[in-house]
Parts: structure tokens; C-alpha cells; sequence
């Protein structure tokens, strides 16, 4: 960023005493906060972070330094404030999945091409564009979701919304923008699979596997003297019991 550009040390003095008032108006909403799910509360937050970031950004644009704040992203809805008892229920979904084997994919799709009549024409399949078209015009989106290994796709992040309405919508009323008029404050619940979530189990893991395995192997050193003390042992003594060892003496 240019000199020209920088915000003033009035801007980033601003930007602080607009963080300090958030911060105040987040605590009196929490003081008098009626429930769980309060809506103040929710705004009251909204704001202090979005303040704190206007002033984490000003704050290393004239002086090249950070706070130590971190600003949590949009992972969690605003509170419901749809119908108690919902009359009609719209389910939102998305998934998403690579491309991982394209020979694959169409391998499939000829299969589905040459078992079916009504099939568009010949070649469809010979594309990754008409494969698709041609798997996802036979499968349930769910039945792909279960065997997309098998038709060479990878599995991404999904999403699954379960919105409340007030009453089940007109045929073909929303099919031009389906996903257009969502209300986040009418979902009722939703389920988010991503790898991001499997990352942050596996953290720590590894070095908790290295230690038991270290300890392991220092244990199985220790052990072993005893194991051949053992053996020695056990093999002395049958010698002795069925004559073999007088015999060994009289063979040297």
C-alpha cells in the first residue's frame, strides 16, 4: 500500500475508541441477556468483531502490526426465529466433489448409455460434461454420494439445511432462483461435513502414536534378556529330563 493510501493515526485512533464502544455494548447485552439464543447478544457480537477487524486491518496498514484478537468466521446461524410448530419444511443441499478419475467417470456413463434406450445420442459419454449428465440424470444424488469412488469422483465439503416455512411453496414457484431466498434465521438445524473438522481431530494424534510406540520398544529391549533367560531355562531342563545333554557330552 502507498504512502497516499494508509489510513491517518486519527483513522486508526478511531477505529480503537469504535472497539472500545463495542466492547462495552457486548457486555451490557450479555448483563442483560434474556436466554441462551438472545438476539442482542448475537448483534452486540456482530458488531465487536467487526469493529475489532476494522482495527486489526488500519492498525497494520499504518504501523505493520496486529492485535491479538482472532476473529471467529460465519460457522454458526443467528438465532431461530421461525414458526414453533412448522407447517411445511424446505431441505437445502449441496455437496461437492472433484474430478479425480475422468476415465472412470465415463467408463460409467457408457455403461448406463448402452443399457438404456431412451439415452441421449451416441458420444454423450465420450465428454465429462455429458457423463455427468448422463450419471446424474440414473442416480439419486444420495446413491452417487455413497458410490462416488466408483464413479471417479472425490468427495468435498456438504451441507445439509433444514429451513421451516410458514407454508409449502406453489409448484415451480421457486425453481428459477431455488437457492436465492434462504433465511438463515429459519434454519432449523443443519449438518456440515468437511475435512477441515477431521483435521482438527487428527491434531496432536501423531505424537501421542510416537510415544506409545518409543515406549514400546523400550519396553520389548527390556524384556527381551528376560525371554532368553527363559528359553535358556526351560531348554536345559528338558535336556536334562529326557538324557539328552549326557548324550551331547558323550558325542564331543
Amino acid at each position: 500500500m502507498s504512502d497516499a493510501a494508509q489510513p491517518t493515526a486519527a483513522e486508526v485512533r478511531a477505529a480503537a475508541e469504535a472497539v472500545k464502544t463495542a466492547l462495552d455494548r457486548h457486555l451490557a447485552a450479555v448483563e442483560r441477556r434474556s436466554g441462551e439464543e438472545d438476539p442482542a447478544v448475537y448483534d452486540a457480537f456482530n458488531e465487536l468483531a467487526a469493529a475489532a477487524e476494522a482495527y486489526d486491518e488500519l492498525l497494520y496498514d499504518r504501523y505493520d502490526e496486529v492485535t491479538p484478537f482472532e476473529i471467529p468466521g460465519e460457522d454458526t446461524l443467528p438465532p431461530y426465529t421461525g414458526p414453533e410448530e412448522p407447517s411445511a419444511l424446505s431441505v437445502l443441499i449441496r455437496r461437492d466433489y472433484a474430478v479425480a478419475e475422468p476415465q472412470r467417470l465415463m467408463a460409467q456413463a457408457r455403461r448406463v448409455e448402452a443399457a438404456d434406450e431412451d439415452a441421449p445420442g451416441a458420444g454423450a459419454s465420450g465428454t465429462v460434461h455429458g457423463a455427468l449428465g448422463l450419471l446424474f440424470g440414473e442416480f439419486e444424488p444420495d446413491e452417487i454420494a455413497s458410490r462416488h469412488k466408483e464413479f471417479g469422483l472425490e468427495e468435498g465439503d456438504s451441507t445439509l439445511w433444514v429451513t421451516a416455512a410458514d407454508e409449502s411453496a406453489e409448484p415451480g414457484e421457486w425453481l428459477e432462483a431455488p437457492f436465492e431466498q434462504v433465511d438463515p434465521e429459519r434454519v432449523v438445524c443443519r449438518f456440515d461435513v468437511s475435512a477441515v473438522f477431521d483435521e482438527e481431530f487428527d491434531d496432536g494424534g501423531d505424537d501421542e502414536d510416537d510415544e506409545d510406540d518409543e515406549d514400546e520398544g523400550e519396553d520389548g529391549e527390556a524384556d527381551l534378556p528376560d525371554l532368553d533367560e527363559d528359553l535358556d531355562t526351560d531348554l536345559d531342563t528338558d535336556l536334562d529330563e529326557d538324557g539328552e545333554s549326557a548324550r551331547l557330552e558323550a558325542d564331543r
